[in-house]
């Protein structure tokens, strides 16, 4: 394929996606935190210009700062229903030394004190005490090809303010719908602007976004009529298997029927690359569970089945066992969360069959249980077998 020209990557935004943007960056988060530590009350455009001017006092350069992921795509298309959860900021950062992630750590943690309600005592608040109560994760990657890090803020209703700070970065997006970078500076200017005229109004300005993608119209009419395409899955760790699945359930379709059973042999391939042990496949899945279904547990189970059919239409990469332990994990956790759900009635309309294996006493195993409607269950704890008497297997 020919490279796409650079102003094809970009788009001005209209005065309506200005003004969408500006709900955005001035609504008011809740970062929760832990114990009896306190919620802080903070504007995204707050915390980004503290964040920014004290890595620049710090000299670390900022070369932008972007508005990224899902928030990005809702300011970009409000019409298709898609809301979004985490805000993701990336910072444009010269990281020159594996030392500039300790500066940056110390800095967004610094910034977090001055959000402190009044009338708290910050001065034996150190570091590590902010980090404790308010960060949920964070994470660092320093090599030859990717050099970044990631802070990521705490709230109960999985709104995260996550902060990126990015010197390098091979894979920027997953989708075409969450390839879109909003470039944040002539907004955060217009702000000062107006504070310092004293006046409400923003001035008018041109903001500017990016797809990452390429072809940014090309994006766009994917993210409006809910199309599924990327490119070099492989690419990405976890290959993008978990967000592709997670797109089926929201009722997105492929972009192309022919391309896709391809893309998702690549997408299965390197997620069990990454990922090569069940355990480890299972701790990604719940991890996944826990940070994108928050106020949505009952997509779960939808999610999960649909997960599982993925991986079952399209997986060449495992030795049959390893495919079937894969498969009856995913099993076993949507069944898991039917009954966290109380999804599953204590009636005589449930069949179910729980059959340990006959040389093998293992009482750390629960009994699973299905609703009307669905398969029958045959549960061996071990070794794990699961049959499906309709359709699963």
């Amino acid at each position: 394929m020919a490279e796409l020209s650079t102003d094809r990557r970009f788009h001005n935004l209209t005065q309506e996606q200005v003004q969408t943007l500006d709900q955005v960056l001035t609504e008011v988060i809740p970062i929760h935190g832990r114990g009896n530590f306190p919620t802080l009350e903070v504007k995204p455009k707050d915390i980004i210009h503290v964040v920014k001017n004290r890595l620049v006092k710090r000299e670390i350069k900022v070369r932008d700062v972007r508005l990224n992921g899902s928030t990005a795509s809702h300011v970009l298309v409000q019409e298709n229903g898609t809301g979004y959860k985490d805000l993701d900021i990336i910072f444009g950062v010269e990281i020159p030394r594996q030392e500039d992630f300790q500066v940056i750590k110390e800095v967004v943690l610094g910034c977090l004190l001055d959000f402190l309600p009044r009338g708290v005592n910050k001065d034996k608040i150190t570091a590590l005490t902010m980090k404790e109560a308010y960060v949920q994760k964070m994470v660092k990657v320093f090599n030859e090809h990717d050099r970044w890090s990631l802070i990521s803020l705490s709230n109960n209703r999985g709104k995260n303010v996550e902060l990126k700070f990015v010197n390098s970065l091979r894979r920027q997006f997953e989708f075409s719908v969450d390839s879109f970078q909003i470039i944040l500076d002539r907004m955060l200017e217009s702000y000062l602007e107006a504070e310092r005229q004293a006046i409400q109004e923003l001035p008018s300005i041109t903001v500017v976004a990016e797809s990452m993608y390429g072809d940014f119209q090309q994006a766009m009419d994917h993210l409006r009529y809910r199309l599924i395409a990327t490119r070099n899955p492989e690419e990405i760790r976890g290959g993008g298997l978990l967000k592709y699945s997670n797109l089926l359930v929201r009722d997105f379709k492929p972009a192309s029927e022919t391309e896709i059973k391809s893309l998702e042999r690549y997408m299965c391939s390197r997620f069990f690359i990454d990922f090569p042990d069940v355990h480890e496949q299972q701790r990604k899945i719940e991890s996944y569970l826990r940070n994108h279904f928050i106020g949505e547990e009952s997509s779960k189970y939808d999610y999960l089945m649909t997960l599982r059919r993925v991986v079952n239409e399209s997986t060449v990469c495992l030795m049959g066992h390893e495919r079937r332990q894969t498969l009856n994990m995913i099993t076993v956790l949507a069944l898991k969360v039917l009954g966290e759900q109380n999804a599953i009635p204590n009636t005589a309309n449930i069949t179910c069959f729980y059959q340990p294996a006959p040389y093998m006493a293992d009482h750390n195993f629960t009994n699973y249980y299905i609703a009307q409607n669905q398969p029958t269950l045959i549960y061996h704890p071990y070794p794990l077998h699961i049959h499906m008497q309709t359709g699963l297997v």
